[in-house]
């Protein structure tokens, strides 16, 4: 709340002078009746009321302050804000094929890091449309561009390894994507694909969808996710529980990024190649390219203020008649 006139609350100074007169006049003022003989007066008691003989004045003063503050125009505001945007359409491309289930990442695994991750970036973003898709051995939209980030945080939550058959089609992912940015009119289209392999399935070549995303304008960083040397991939057997994924020699199944690929894709439609070791520098790139992928936003802020001298003016007519009836009636002076 706001006072539009404060000066006017200099008028408060008038109620200790109220004050100051009441009492010099009280102690002035002497009776306007003669008797003869006082004693039968002096043995009535007094009445109760002689103890808000002064409630009056305080009436009136606090009428004069409920006047004043009337007068100083208290205003209620609403802030708002006016946001122009061209924005950025960006499309979550995200792997969750079987080795995203590599325990390199803690506290579990691979996807539930790249989910925290992504959860971070999609809070962290305003005004910027963003859409999502997953890949395993096929690719599917898991949501649309949308404004709405409750949403994509609720189906992002969602996503799970086994949604779909298993497989890395990193060109599906793209070309998927791609679609969902292919009529967008938005200043700058970005899509940021997160894998661990190597493209092994699918009808499109990784490398054919970058020149496809390349002639629509469209930019892909790309993000290998994993540590050097790479990683066992947990797998349910259902007599002997947990155990890791085995090649037919009986070694140890080790996951591997196509580095090069995922570097050319970057390179053909200027996006930057990032590679993820362990679960602090993935977030890391997510703050990168949140920085790098910014809109340029101008604000217009206003108020609007709405009057709420009644609350004080409405007080101070009741309190008013109050007085007058007081002095009037019960609490009334003789001369």
């Amino acid at each position: 709340m706001r006072f539009a006139h404060p000066l006017f609350f200099l008028l408060l100074a008038l109620i200790p002078l109220l004050v100051w007169y009441y009492l010099t006049v009280l102690k002035r003022r002497r009776g306007g009746l003669g008797f003869s003989d006082l004693s039968v007066i002096r043995r009535l008691r007094p009445s109760p009321l002689l103890r808000y003989r002064h409630a009056p004045l305080v009436l009136r003063a606090i009428v004069i302050g409920l006047a004043i503050a009337a007068m100083a125009r208290p205003q209620a505001g609403v802030q708002g804000e006016e946001v122009t945007t061209e924005g950025i359409d960006i499309v979550l491309s995200v792997d969750i094929s079987g080795s995203m289930r590599a325990e390199d990442f803690k506290p579990r695994n691979r996807l539930y890091v790249a989910k925290q991750v992504m959860a971070e970036f999609i809070k962290g973003r305003r005004s910027d449309r963003i859409g999502m898709v997953v890949f395993g051995g096929r690719s599917f939209t898991q949501c649309p561009l949308t404004l709405d980030y409750n949403v994509l945080l609720g189906l992002l939550d969602q996503i799970e390894i086994g949604m779909i058959e298993d497989g890395t089609a990193i060109g599906m992912g793209m070309a998927n994507a791609i679609n969902r940015l292919r009529q967008s009119t938005a200043k700058s289209k970005v899509v940021i694909l997160l894998t661990d392999g190597v493209n092994n399935t699918g009808a499109i070549d990784p490398l054919t969808a970058a020149q496809a995303a390349k002639a629509l304008g469209i930019k892909i960083h790309t993000v290998g996710v994993g540590r050097e040397g790479g990683a066992p991939i947990p797998v349910d057997d259902p007599i002997f529980g947990k155990t890791y994924a085995r090649n037919p020699d009986g070694s140890l199944m080790m996951t591997e990024i196509d580095e090069p690929t995922l570097r050319e894709i970057a390179d053909i439609t200027d996006g930057v190649y990032f590679r993820a070791t362990d679960a602090q520098t993935l977030a890391d790139i997510y703050r990168r390219i949140d920085a790098m992928e910014r809109t340029e936003i101008k604000t217009v802020a206003y108020i609007r203020y709405r009057e709420l001298f009644m609350y004080f003016l409405l007080p101070a007519l009741v309190l008013v008649l109050s007085e007058t009836v007081l002095t009037h009636t019960r609490l009334r002076r003789l001369p």
